[in-house]
């Protein structure tokens, strides 16, 4: 008996190890909108590739590409919830959720894409992620998603006066919605997919993207006029679930923090080229592609926007104000 006894506790110790091993692994669900080879998808496999390698196995990701894990609201409030662990957003649907978010959607307030770099990997980033993890989800670094610019069938546009009466299609936000309408323009929100047979049978005249999206969906061909007005540029995050990261140890955050970050390293490095590929792409589709020497009149015309968005929202102030005045 007491052999048996012995050998129990034995066989009770041996699963309670495996089990307190077993514990300590875990394989991380991650969403993703893009398509494989989209610049976001890559970096966020070099992401789950260095987590796994650093802790040996311990922490591993299954990346659910192309948005098979359902559309980007439901995507949000399952890593809110913890359903979901890991996810790439782009922060302009994110404000329903996080208030912070909507800052980044402000026609205007970021003068360049390096200047957004600076922001969000400093004191700006800090402060909209802290408004995201009191809303169950971290970011852990920021990706580019580039400047969005207008194009149409019309005209070049280099000044607030080539907008006027423009039919544009924007996507469904009251800020895009006002800054057309401060540009004097007839703001149109419908679906994406339904922007190149409106602008070909005159629906719309033209809407707004950036140049791997204006590219890619072939809108060039029905809209060859593209205007570096660059009036919006929306960073995206990677994302974790506060549940996901309060279940890690230190050192495991600390890994899964510095690989999100080197992958943003990359993804900025592959977005870039991809966003020049695009560019030479339309013009050799006969595109016309204008720069815009002076953005100054456009950014006076948006006062307005700022204003409404100020009042209904007072207490992001010092956040519109960090990010504006940046040098």
């Amino acid at each position: 008996m007491t052999y048996n006894f012995t050998l129990k506790a034995t066989f009770a110790a041996g699963a309670l190890a495996l089990a307190a091993t077993t514990a300590q692994a875990a394989e991380l669900r991650a969403w993703n909108i893009h398509v494989e080879d989209y610049p976001n998808s890559i970096a966020l496999e070099s992401f789950a590739a260095e987590v796994a390698e650093k802790t040996g196995g311990e922490i591993t990701m299954k990346i659910f590409h192309n948005g098979v894990l359902g559309s980007q609201p439901d995507a949000i409030e399952q890593v809110r919830l913890g359903a979901l662990d890991v996810a790439n957003f782009n922060l302009g649907p994110m404000g329903t959720s996080v208030p912070e978010t909507n800052v980044v959607s402000l026609p205007f307030i970021f003068p360049s894409i390096p200047a957004m770099y600076k922001l969000m990997d400093g004191e700006a980033g800090d402060a909209i992620s802290a408004g995201m993890e009191k809303k169950g989800i971290k970011a852990l670094a920021w990706y580019d998603s580039g400047a969005r610019s207008f194009y149409n069938s019309i005209r070049p546009i280099n000044s607030p006066a080539d907008v006027e009466g423009l039919k544009l299609r924007v996507m469904n936000n009251d800020l895009f919605v006002g800054m057309v309408e401060a540009l004097d323009g007839n703001a149109t929100p419908m679906a994406f997919g339904e922007v190149y047979q409106s602008i070909k049978t005159g629906v719309v005249d033209g809407a707004e993207n950036n140049p791997p999206s204006y590219e890619s969906v072939s809108h060039y061909e029905v809209a060859q006029f593209y205007s570096l007005t660059e009036h919006l540029i929306i960073p995206e995050c990677v994302c974790i679930s506060t549940k996901a990261w309060g279940a890690m140890t230190p050192e495991q955050q600390e890994i899964v923090k510095t690989a999100a970050r080197n992958s943003a390293e990359q993804q900025r490095e592959l977005w870039q080229a991809r966003e020049a590929s695009a560019l030479e792409a339309v013009k050799a589709g006969g595109v016309t592609v204008n720069t815009i020497a002076d953005k100054g009149p456009f950014q006076e015309r948006m006062s307005a926007v700022y204003d409404g968005f100020l009042e209904a929202n007072p207490d992001l102030a010092d956040l519109v104000n960090l990010i504006r005045n940046a040098e």
